[in-house]
């Protein structure tokens, strides 16, 4: 998995107030929590921009004040209406432990029901998967050349090495759906 080093502040005192304080000055408070003492800290919203606004999963390892932290992204909150960063939990990377992260879908190949004239539907973006850091891919790769007019690639379908995969296996990552020029086309083929 890629990794991002964000630079952060620990923080002492919390609340409301402390929280719009630190906001106004263009941090974001954060929590790490997991496998030991929870941390809050202060970091800059700019440092989290590519954390952020990115389809791909990192590694986040965390300076705070001389102090290192690994962890991954849990969740974010978002200002109802501002495209503001409210808060962010980090859950901390325990070696040995496995983890649980989003990771993003590719497809790959060409697929025999596009090349009839079929529209392909992409379902799933990102995956929910658990496995030790050192395992877990960048991306999942999914073979679609195999697939049909009319036919789905489920989760369940799907098998990597050294990782399960969470996401429900009946959720349809991806499907070609018949067009009304493939509909014709199979129409006056017969």
């Amino acid at each position: 998995m890629q990794k991002l080093e964000i630079k952060a502040a620990k923080r002492d005192v919390f609340g409301k107030k402390e929280s719009k304080r630190i906001r106004k000055s263009e941090q974001v408070p954060c929590v790490i929590y997991g496998g030991g003492e929870t941390v809050h800290v202060a970091v800059d919203a700019k440092a989290l921009k590519p954390l952020i606004y990115s389809p791909n999963c990192y590694i986040v390892e965390f300076d705070i004040e001389g102090t290192k932290e690994v962890a991954v992204m849990r969740e974010a909150q978002f200002h109802p209406v501002q495209e503001q960063i409210l808060h962010i939990d980090f859950y901390r990377i325990t070696p040995g432990k496995p983890v649980s992260v989003e990771i993003p879908v590719e497809l790959v190949g060409s697929s025999e029901g596009v090349k009839q004239g079929g529209k392909l539907m992409l379902n799933k973006r990102k995956l929910t998967v658990r496995g030790l850091v050192e395992h877990l891919p960048d991306i999942l790769t999914v073979d679609i050349s195999e697939l049909q007019l009319g036919k789905s690639i489920f989760v369940g379908d799907l098998k990597y090495d050294n990782i399960a995969i969470l996401t429900p296996a009946t959720a349809a990552v991806c499907a070609v759906r018949a067009t009304r020029a493939s509909r014709s086309a199979a129409e006056e083929g017969k």
